[in-house]
């Protein structure tokens, strides 16, 4: 295996010696374990992301229970947190990731959460939100989904959304954001199975996301992009999510 260096933070990457199969699990165990997280003991790989103050900490500690620790990120000071669950018969390993409001800020919890989606590639990212602020959490999602396919909205707080009278329709969230969309209040244990579910689905493929995207862009840009994938690609062979990269990069 030939290995590279990422041109966003150094992430290490490396080039597998052949194509994965359908059935694989979709992380990159190299760049996974440069970023800190030993996969050898699970099957698939969930990141929790969210906005600070949505409720994830209390929804990770409801699906790993006492099966967690936690440490610090390779060469940062941010605080990592890292459980375990089994569902299926298979074994899950969660990362919580830093509570960020944007993958496109420069602060260093931003970093740190941006890459592990953009370079571990986990096998699923679960995103919690306020069922309370959704307009405003909903920026976070959609730049998820503008890194990876396989994703599950955990619509957290329904409790305090039925206390302020707020509906919130999640089979229509569920058809424009292209993914499933799992109603929930972590604190109460409401929807922690449904969660446990949906997650289960996405990463062993019974449940193939399709989230919407920008469909139409300029052909200028298109023909930028373009360009400016080839030359990455040819700089950083294997580089997870160039795409992504290259409109950064613009």
């Amino acid at each position: 295996m030939a290995k590279e260096t990422s041109p966003v933070n150094s992430v290490p990457v490396i080039q597998p010696a052949g194509a994965a199969c359908e059935t694989c699990p979709a992380h990159h165990a190299a760049n996974l374990l440069r970023l800190g997280v030993n996969v050898s003991d699970c099957d698939f790989v969930v990141a929790l992301a969210g906005n600070p103050n949505t409720g994830k900490s209390t929804v990770f500690n409801a699906l790993t229970g006492l099966r967690q620790h936690t440490g610090n990120w390779p060469g940062k000071t941010v605080t990592r947190a890292e459980g375990a669950y089994s569902y299926g018969q298979k074994r899950y390993k969660i990362v919580d990731l830093p509570g960020t409001y944007s993958l496109l800020s420069t602060t260093l919890d931003e970093e740190v959460a941006r890459d592990f989606i953009l370079f571990g590639q986990p096998d699923v990212t679960v995103v919690v939100v306020d069922a309370t602020r959704l307009e405003r959490n909903l920026n976070l999602v959609l730049q998820v989904l503008e890194i990876t396919d396989r994703a599950v909205l955990s619509l957290n707080l329904m409790d305090e959304a039925r206390r302020h009278q707020l509906q919130v329709d999640d089979r229509r969230l569920a058809r424009d954001l292209g993914i499933p969309v799992v109603p929930m209040s972590a604190r109460r244990g409401e929807g922690i199975a449904d969660l446990l579910r949906a997650v289960h689905e996405v990463a062993t493929g019974a449940t193939v996301c399709n989230p919407h995207r920008l469909q139409s862009e300029p052909a200028g840009l298109k023909r930028a992009v373009a360009q400016l994938v080839t030359q990455i690609n040819a700089v950083y062979p294997g580089l997870p999510n160039a795409r992504w990269v290259a409109m950064r990069l613009l």
